[in-house]
C-alpha cells in the first residue's frame, strides 16, 4: 500500500490525475515510436528501389537473352561455273567474281530444299524471304576467298531473316490471324520442315560480338561498338590518370594553402557535378569546330569523356592521399627523405590502393555515358571496323541508343542483348574495383 501511495506521489505532485504516464514516459514512447517510423520509411523505401531494381534487370534479361543465340539455315549450295564464271575470265578478273549473281545460287537452293516449283514466283518469293539478304555476300566471299570451290556442291550455313528468327524463337504469336503477322502460314510449314530435315537450328551468335552495325537486324552486330569502347577507353586512361593524379598530388602536398587553390578546388568540385551533355558542347566547340579532330572518331570521344572523368580522378585521389596518415610523411622526413622522395617513396604506393578504385569507378561511368558521345556524331550508321582511333567509330550506350530507335521488333532484342553486355562490363568494373581495393587496403 505504501508503494502505491509513493508510486502515485510524484504525479499529484505535477498536478496529473492518479494512474496517468509520467511526461518523461511520454516522451520516451513518442521517440520509440519515431525511431520505429523511421525505420518503417527506410525498409519501405529499400524495398521500394529493389523492386524496380528487379523489375528492370528481368524484363532486360527476358527480352534480351535470346539475342545471344541465333537462327540459321544449312543448305547446300551448288557454286556451278555457269552463273559464277560463265565467261571463264573470273581467274584473271576478280570483278567477275565479286559481280557474279549469288542471288541465284541461294535461290536455286532454296528451292530446291523446300521442293517448290521454280515457276511460281510466288512461292519463291515467300521461299527467298526466309533467307537473310546477307546470304549472296557470304556466298561471294567464300567463292572469292576460295575459288577451288567453283563447279563443286557445298553446305553452307545462311542466317534465317530477322522474322523466321523471332518466330522460330518462339516471339511471334502464331496463333494470330495469318494477316497480323509477318510470317504467312506457308513460311510456317516450310519453317518446320527444314527443322525437322536438320537444316534449321538455333547456334550461339558469334555475330552479336563480332559484326558491325546493319540495317538487317539478324545480322546487325556490337563488334565496331566494342572496339570504339576499347579506344574510348584507353584514351581516358591514357589522359585523364596522370593528369589527375599529378593536379592531386601538387594540390594536395605541394601546393600553398590560399585563396586561389581554394578557388581551384572549389571548382574542381563543382565540375564534377556538371552535366555530361554540357562536355559534349565543349568538345564539339573546341576539338571538331576549333581544332578541326574528325566527327565520329573515337580519339574526340576519349578527349570529351577525359575531360568528364578527370575531376572524379583528382577528388578520389585527393581522398586516398588525405587518408595516409601524416605520421608517415614526418617518419620519411625525419629519416632525411625530400619531400618528392616523401610523397613518390611513401604515400603515394600507400594511397595507390585507393586512387585505383576511383579511377575504375571514372572508367565505368564514362563507357555508360551517351550524351556527350551524341553531339560529337559517334551516332552515325558504322558497318566496319575502326582501324585506329582517328576512324569513324561507335561506342556501346550509343549502339543501344540506335537500336531502340528502330521499328522493327527484333531489334528489341538486340537492344535488351546490348544492355546485358554493357551491364557486364559495369558490373565487371565494379567488382574489379571493390577487389582491388580488399586486396591492398590497409588500416592504419
Amino acid at each position: 500500500m505504501s508503494d502505491v501511495v509513493s508510486s502515485q506521489a510524484p504525479n499529484m505532485s505535477r498536478g496529473l490525475t492518479p494512474g496517468a504516464p509520467a511526461r518523461r514516459d511520454i516522451g520516451i514512447k513518442r521517440r520509440y515510436a519515431a525511431e520505429r517510423r523511421f525505420r518503417a520509411y527506410g525498409m519501405a523505401a529499400v524495398i521500394f528501389g529493389l523492386v524496380f531494381l528487379i523489375i528492370l534487370v528481368s524484363t532486360v534479361v527476358r527480352n534480351g537473352y535470346t539475342a545471344f543465340v541465333q537462327t540459321s539455315i544449312a543448305l547446300p549450295i551448288e557454286f556451278t561455273e555457269k552463273v559464277i564464271d560463265p565467261i571463264g575470265k573470273g581467274a584473271s578478273d576478280p570483278k567477275v567474281l565479286i559481280s557474279a549473281n549469288y542471288t541465284a545460287l541461294v535461290r536455286d537452293a532454296v528451292v530446291k530444299a523446300l521442293g517448290i516449283d521454280p515457276s511460281n514466283r510466288a512461292l519463291v518469293r515467300q521461299a527467298m524471304e526466309m533467307v537473310s539478304d546477307g546470304a549472296r555476300i557470304a556466298l561471294r566471299d567464300k567463292v572469292v576467298a576460295d575459288p577451288s570451290v567453283i563447279g563443286k556442291t557445298v553446305k553452307v550455313t545462311f542466317l534465317a531473316s530477322a522474322n523466321i528468327d523471332s518466330a522460330y524463337k518462339g516471339q511471334i504469336d502464331l496463333t494470330a490471324d495469318e494477316k497480323d503477322r509477318k510470317v504467312s502460314d506457308q513460311q510456317l510449314a516450310w519453317m518446320r520442315q527444314l527443322a525437322a530435315a536438320g537444316a534449321l537450328h538455333e547456334a550461339f551468335n558469334t555475330g552479336l560480338f563480332l559484326s558491325g552495325n546493319s540495317s538487317r537486324p539478324e545480322a546487325a552486330g556490337l563488334g565496331v561498338a566494342l572496339i570504339g569502347s576499347l579506344y574510348l577507353m584507353l584514351t581516358v586512361l591514357v589522359l585523364a590518370l596522370p593528369v589527375g593524379v599529378a593536379a592531386s598530388i601538387y594540390l594536395e602536398e605541394f601546393a600553398p594553402k590560399n585563396r586561389l587553390t581554394d578557388l581551384i578546388e572549389v571548382n574542381i568540385n563543382n565540375l564534377a557535378a556538371v552535366p555530361s551533355i554540357v562536355y559534349g558542347l565543349l568538345g564539339l566547340s573546341v576539338f571538331i569546330n576549333f581544332m578541326g579532330l574528325p566527327r565520329s572518331a573515337s580519339l574526340v570521344g576519349g578527349l570529351v569523356l577525359s575531360l568528364m572523368t578527370l575531376p572524379m580522378i583528382i577528388i578520389a585521389t585527393r581522398s586516398a592521399l588525405r587518408a595516409v596518415p601524416p605520421s608517415i610523411r614526418s617518419a620519411a622526413l625525419g629519416l632525411g627523405a625530400s619531400r618528392m622522395q616523401m610523397v613518390f617513396h611513401h604515400v603515394l604506393p600507400l594511397a595507390m590502393p585507393g586512387i585505383l578504385t576511383g579511377t575504375i569507378l571514372g572508367l565505368a561511368h564514362a563507357l555508360g555515358e551517351t550524351a556527350p558521345l551524341l553531339l560529337i556524331g559517334m551516332v552515325a550508321f558504322v558497318a566496319n571496323y575502326p582501324r585506329g582511333p582517328l576512324d569513324p567509330s561507335t561506342a556501346l550506350p550509343v549502339q543501344i541508343y540506335m537500336w531502340a530507335s528502330e521499328a522493327e521488333r527484333a531489334f528489341v532484342e538486340r537492344t535488351s542483348g546490348a544492355i546485358i553486355v554493357l551491364l557486364f562490363f559495369l558490373v565487371a568494373m565494379n567488382i574489379g574495383a571493390i577487389l582491388l581495393r580488399r586486396r591492398f587496403e590497409r588500416r592504419w
